[in-house]
């Protein structure tokens, strides 16, 4: 007897389809990380990348849409071993498979972002970036601590701003090893110490900047906990302005850059001063109508007396006021003196001292000091600031 079957016949375009959507249903193939060798590099004009990820037996083609190709912070070339992270599909009208790639690293790095992407969201998931957590920065520190290399410009940079702005607290360094082996042992030592000591108001951890190899002794889990259980205010200083380190998230505030925590951890030596003036202003006249009021007060309250029964009141009243006044004028006595010795202080750290003295400093328009020689670029526009005044000056 011959078998009646019906052959069922489809369309290439919904046999693709039929493969996309079975590939597009499988969630480890939406989101997987591909370690391998880039070939047949090519970036198209409209900004999308195409390549081929192989290993020592087999390969995979990838695309990269502009948008994500973009953030790239890496020129990929033919050769190079990159991680990339995206999902696998079918790309229809060509009927091939690919990886559609929406992050790529160089395998260099990988293992390390790897590990810092892990550490960051076991520790968000402990609550350790909360911000129920943050300690308050003292306002007007007496001493603080500083927890990086002794040596360098993150130190000096420290040093020259927070004696700058408020010249009355002390900086005590704790030096410690802030890249290599040892590193990540050495800042907690540091940070334990300040806190075992309990001599400091503030404590500010950090280094300049760097590659993520050199930053990473601040994305160490211990380093992170020991910031998290110090019960002095940490403020996170690593790196530049665009690096942000595991420590720069459990810190109870984060510094761009070492020179932002020296002028977060102090306030204004010249603003308290302003303050000072206007506080001193508003007692004095808050006490002289407390006089006037009194004696107004006085007046009315005197009953129906003979004459020298008033004059012996007014008299009374008069040396009151006396009293009130002498005593004032002591307390005004004593906060001139204090005044005077804060503004000594900050007169001798004044650069217009120095330019009294026959120096200039070179700034551009926002206000940046040229320091060194390779600032000065041809056809440069700035301002020479002198004496008694400011010259308009072009770099030839």
């Amino acid at each position: 007897m011959e078998a009646n079957t019906q052959a069922v016949i489809a369309t290439v375009s919904r046999v693709n389809n039929y493969i996309k959507r079975l590939l597009d249903s499988k969630p480890v193939l939406n989101d997987l990380w591909v370690k391998g060798e880039i070939s047949n590099f090519k970036r198209h004009s409209s900004g999308h990348i195409y390549l081929t990820l192989k290993d020592e037996h087999s390969v995979l083609k990838a695309v990269m849409f502009r948008s994500a190709a973009s953030t790239l912070a890496f020129s990929p070339s033919d050769g190079m071993k990159i991680i990339a992270r995206g999902r696998v599909s079918v790309y229809e009208a060509g009927g091939a498979y690919q990886l559609y790639i929406e992050e790529m690293i160089p395998d260099g790095v990988g293992a390390l972002y790897l590990e810092y992407e892990r550490l960051k969201k076991s520790l968000a998931a402990e609550g350790l970036f909360d911000d129920i957590h943050k300690k308050p920065i003292p306002r007007c520190p007496s001493r603080i601590g500083v927890v990086t290399a002794p040596t360098g410009a993150a130190v000096r940079d420290i040093i020259n701003v927070a004696t700058r702005r408020f010249p009355m607290a002390e900086i005590v360094i704790y030096p410690a090893l802030v890249q290599g082996a040892g590193a990540k042992e050495s800042i907690v030592a540091g940070i334990e110490y300040f806190n075992r000591e309990s001599s400091v108001d503030t404590l500010i951890v950090g280094r300049g900047g760097g590659s993520i190899e050199d930053l990473w002794a601040f994305n160490e889990e211990c380093v992170a906990r020991a910031i998290f259980a110090s019960k002095i205010p940490v403020i996170s200083a690593v790196g530049h302005e665009v690096d942000f380190t595991i420590a720069d998230f459990v810190a109870d505030m984060r510094a761009p850059t070492p020179s932002a925590a020296a002028e977060i951890s102090v306030p204004s030596a010249i603003e308290l001063q302003r303050v000072i003036a206007i506080t001193q202003s508003r007692m004095l006249g808050a006490m002289r109508s407390r006089i006037e009021n009194a004696g107004l007060r006085l007046k009315r309250v005197l009953p129906g007396t003979p004459q020298d029964m008033i004059n012996d009141c007014a008299q009374r009243h008069d040396m009151a006021m006396k009293r009130i006044e002498t005593a004032y004028r002591l307390v005004l006595s004593k906060n001139e003196g204090r005044l005077g010795e804060l503004c000594a202080r900050l007169n001798a750290l004044s650069p217009l001292n120095t330019l009294a003295r026959g120096y200039a400093i070179p700034t551009l328009e926002d206000g940046t000091v040229l320091k060194r020689k390779e600032d000065f670029v041809s056809g440069t526009d700035f301002d020479l600031r002198i004496r008694d005044g400011a010259v308009k000056c072009t770099v030839k």
